[in-house]
């Protein structure tokens, strides 16, 4: 039975480089079929695409989560290959990631980005990803080096498993903390990066962009890590209500009055909020767990690669 690999570029207004993207990648992965969804785009990149041999479709939905969700509902295949249609990414690495997949069973390979060139990353953007990526690996696990890469192979497995709840492009972040919360079997593979071809524009914004995943860091560790987020806030709860309640408890032993009875209520309160802390991460622990099973289970009800189909 014939492996079908998927090539899915999500893209908008990408008319200067998606010609070349789906040439390159045709070159690369002959027998791939090749998928380019457009998001709304001014500037023919849909008509780019379809010239150049693309199976061409829409998401009306803006935003690079929006896309995926779409494009990971939409598209059967045994193996996927998911990259961006700015022409920053090599397409000759695409046959290594996915043979790495195939070899080692694996249900998520990175393209781990090496670009030396002056112009590969933004100002700023290669610190923000180490500071986010090492926020990743100390939380959920040490298996990433680069969690914003938009260069990934995925199993069949992953793709029809994966909520994708996201709408932009935190979409990244999802996919590595998806994978390392269930502990799937992931890989990377190292990937020539480059800056952007002359006349193609960015569509990331540096700060808000940077913002949006860190929030979704955040909120993945409320939903996954509920127990760790919890008791670490009523750690500090109880740490002030001692630092405040102390002196009080002191002095009332010594004199037998309360002079302090705002400090004593404050430090009152922040115990009961540290209670209640620490219980409601109790509670959203077993809820994280049973959520955690459906998960598996869902992942499980899919085959692992070509050989179980």
């Amino acid at each position: 039975m014939p492996f079908r690999v998927a090539v899915l570029i999500p893209c908008y207004n990408e008319a200067v480089t998606i010609g070349a993207v789906v040439a390159d990648f045709r070159a690369a992965l002959p027998d791939a079929e090749i998928f380019v969804f457009d998001n709304n785009s001014r500037d023919g990149t849909a008509e780019v695409a379809r010239r150049a041999g693309a199976v061409v479709r829409r998401e009306r939905l803006q935003g690079k989560g929006h896309v995926v969700r779409r494009m990971f509902a939409d598209i059967e295949a045994d193996a996927y290959v998911l990259v961006d249609g700015d022409d920053t990414y090599e397409a000759a690495a695409a046959p290594a990631m996915l043979r790495l997949m195939v070899e080692e069973q694996l249900d998520m390979v990175t393209g781990a980005r090496t670009g030396e060139a002056a112009d590969a990353f933004r100002r700023g953007h290669r610190f923000g990803n180490q500071v986010l990526t090492g926020m990743v690996r100390f939380l959920f696990g040490n298996r990433t080096s680069d969690m914003l890469s938009g260069y990934r192979v995925f199993s069949r497995r992953f793709v029809k498993s994966f909520p994708a709840l996201v709408g932009g492009f935190e979409t990244e972040t999802e996919f590595t903390v998806h994978a390392l919360a269930l502990q799937m079997p992931v890989g990377e593979v190292p990937t020539p990066y480059r800056g952007r071809p002359a006349g193609s524009q960015s569509k990331l914004s540096t700060w808000t962009d940077g913002v949006r995943i860190l929030r979704t860091i955040l909120l993945l560790v409320k939903e996954e890590k509920p127990f760790l987020l919890f008791s670490a806030i009523a750690s500090v709860l109880f740490l002030l209500g001692l630092v405040l309640g102390i002196p009080v408890v002191v002095e009332f032993w010594a004199t037998g009055l309360v002079r302090r009875l705002p400090t004593a209520v404050l430090a009152s309160g922040l115990m009961v909020l540290a209670f209640l802390s620490f219980t409601s991460g109790v509670i959203l622990d077993s809820v994280a767990r049973g959520r955690r099973e459906l998960k598996r289970l869902a992942y499980l009800a899919h085959a692992s690669g070509p050989a179980a189909r």
